[in-house]
C-alpha cells in the first residue's frame, strides 16, 4: 500500500463533509509534519480555511502549494477545489446548531462519574470516526473473502488479539473454519498452510507490529487473501494486505494507552465483518447459531423458551 496510501484507499467518491474531521484523527499520525499542520488547520478551523485559495491555506499553514494538494488527495479528495467544498460544507454542518464532539482527558482525581461520562463521550466519538472512515467497499471486499473462505487465520498480538479471538469465535458459530493466533510462532507455522482461496486477517494498531506482520507476509506470499485491520493505513503491515479496514482512536492520555481506543474501534470493525458475513451465508449461519445455542442450552437455564 504506498502512493500516497494508494490514494486514502481510492474511494469511489470523497468522503462527506462530515466524515472529513474523523478523516484527520485517523490519518494524522502517517502524515509527515507539514501536511498535519495543513490537515490539522482544515479541521479546526474549515469555514477560515474554506475562505482561502491554495497559496493561501500554504501561507496560513507555513508550507507549500504541493503539500496542501497533496494533503487533500491523503484525505480522500481528488483536489484542494473539491477539498473547500467539503469545508464549505463542514462549517455549514458545524453551524446548525450540533455541538462539536469534545475530548477530554482524564485526570488522576477526577471523580469516578466524571471518568464515566469521558469514557463514554470517548468511546462514542471513536466509533463514530471508524464509522465515518470506514471504507464500505474494502469491507465488501472482505465479507466475500470471508463468506466463501476454506479457512480462516486471525493474527494479533496484546489487546489486538482479544479482538481477534472475539472475531474468530463468532465465524465459527455460524460454521466457518477459523482461528485466532496469539502466538507469533504458531501464527508463522499455521500462515505457511495458507493457500489460495484461504483468508489471513492481521489486526495490529500501529500497523507495525512484526509478531502479526510476520505471518501476515507468509500468507500474502502463498497466495491467501489478506486484509489489514490498523489504525496507520500507511503502515508496513498495509504491504501485505489485498484489503485494509482502517481505525480511529481517541487521544491517547496517560490514563487512557491507546491500546483501549484501539480495541474499541476494532470491536466494531470486526462487528460489522462477521454480521456481513452472516448475511452473505445466511442458509447456513442461521442453523449453525441455533445449534450452537441449543448446545449451550443447559448452561443456561433461564433462556430456555
Amino acid at each position: 500500500m504506498t502512493s500516497e496510501l494508494k490514494e486514502s484507499f481510492s474511494s469511489d467518491s470523497p468522503p462527506a463533509p462530515a466524515a472529513l474531521a474523523a478523516k484527520v484523527r485517523t490519518l494524522a499520525p502517517s502524515m509527515t509534519r507539514s501536511m498535519q499542520r495543513v490537515a490539522e488547520a482544515v479541521a479546526g478551523d474549515p469555514a477560515g480555511c474554506a475562505a482561502l485559495t491554495v497559496t493561501g491555506l500554504a501561507e496560513r499553514t507555513g508550507t507549500s502549494e504541493a503539500t496542501v494538494v497533496r494533503t487533500a488527495r491523503l484525505l480522500g479528495y481528488p483536489g484542494y477545489r473539491d477539498l473547500r467544498l467539503a469545508l464549505a460544507g463542514l462549517a455549514a454542518h458545524q453551524q446548525s446548531g450540533r455541538a462539536p464532539a469534545v475530548t477530554a482527558d482524564i485526570a488522576v482525581d477526577d471523580p469516578i462519574a466524571d471518568v464515566v461520562a469521558k469514557l463514554a463521550q470517548d468511546e462514542q466519538q471513536t466509533l463514530a470516526d471508524t464509522a465515518a472512515g470506514l471504507d464500505t467497499g474494502q469491507l465488501s471486499a472482505v465479507v466475500t473473502a470471508a463468506a466463501t473462505a476454506r479457512r480462516i487465520d486471525i493474527y494479533g498480538a496484546g489487546a489486538s488479539s482479544l479482538v481477534g479471538q472475539d472475531l474468530a469465535q463468532k465465524l465459527l458459530r455460524i460454521g466457518l473454519i477459523a482461528h485466532a493466533h496469539a502466538d507469533p510462532h504458531l501464527a508463522v507455522t499455521n500462515a505457511v498452510q495458507l493457500r489460495p482461496g484461504d483468508l489471513a486477517i492481521a489486526i495490529t494498531h500501529s500497523g507495525s507490529t512484526s509478531d502479526v506482520i510476520e505471518p501476515l507476509r507468509a500468507a500474502f506470499d502463498r497466495g491467501a487473501t489478506t486484509v489489514a485491520i490498523t489504525g496507520r493505513p500507511g503502515g508496513a503491515v498495509t504491504q501485505y494486505a489485498d484489503h485494509v479496514l482502517t481505525t480511529s482512536t481517541s487521544r491517547e492520555s496517560e490514563l487512557r494507552p491507546a491500546a483501549m481506543s484501539s480495541r474499541t474501534s476494532q470491536l466494531l470493525v470486526v462487528d460489522c465483518l462477521f454480521i456481513g458475513v452472516a448475511q452473505r451465508t445466511y442458509e447456513t449461519a442461521a442453523p449453525a447459531l441455533s445449534a450452537s445455542y441449543e448446545a449451550l442450552a443447559h448452561r443456561h437455564p433461564h433462556r430456555r423458551r
